[in-house]
């Protein structure tokens, strides 16, 4: 088996919930694809609107190094994360924004998707709690690094049984839009 290893840096503000979206997706590697994973973190001084970054390094193999220099994707939901890690991206990666948080004003050497998704979740789940989610499934159907079903097993036995129903409904509206960019 040929070695695959994925990257992905997951950026925004504190309290969108990406660094839960990643720790998601690395668990649903581990736990149910039976892959290696690395999840790292970091948060800016405050807690909420504060800068965030969490790094997901994914392989069929050992990872040696589990530091991401120039990342295959690279999520961007705050104009400031954009700013300021939009030069991480690696020539012709996947650079996923959203349209609500992020105008583009920089040309970058990579594959640029700029959701509607915030607006989407909005309208059709009334709850911004699992936008989250909702951008997590948007990157499994854009780019199928894990199975849709794993990241259910994780999202069952790590949320509440209340939010469980609207997880389940922004993950398929992320897939669905996702689906909507592959080639």
């Amino acid at each position: 088996m040929e070695n695959t290893t994925h990257q992905f840096i997951f950026t925004g503000s504190g309290g969108q919930g990406l660094i839960t979206a990643a720790i998601v997706l690395g668990e649903a590697a581990v736990m149910h694809e039976g892959l290696e994973a690395v999840q790292s973190q970091s948060y800016g001084a405050a807690a909420r609107g504060g800068a965030t970054r969490a790094d997901v390094i994914i392989s069929n193999e050992p990872i040696r190094i589990p530091k991401i220099i120039q990342t295959g994707v690279l999520i961007c939901l705050t104009q400031e994360a954009y700013t300021r890690f939009g030069m991480l991206i690696r020539p012709g990666g996947l650079f996923i924004t959203d349209k609500r948080f992020v105008k583009s004003v920089q040309k970058l050497d990579a594959i640029h998707i700029e959701l509607d998704l915030y607006s989407k979740v909005v309208e059709e789940i009334g709850k911004t709690v699992v936008f989250n989610i909702a951008i997590l499934g948007a990157l499994l159907g854009i780019y199928p690094v894990v199975k849709k079903e794993s990241i259910v097993k994780v999202l069952e036995h790590r949320f509440p049984q209340a939010l469980h129903a609207d997880n389940l409904k922004a993950l398929e509206l992320g897939l669905d839009v996702g689906n909507m960019y592959q080639s």
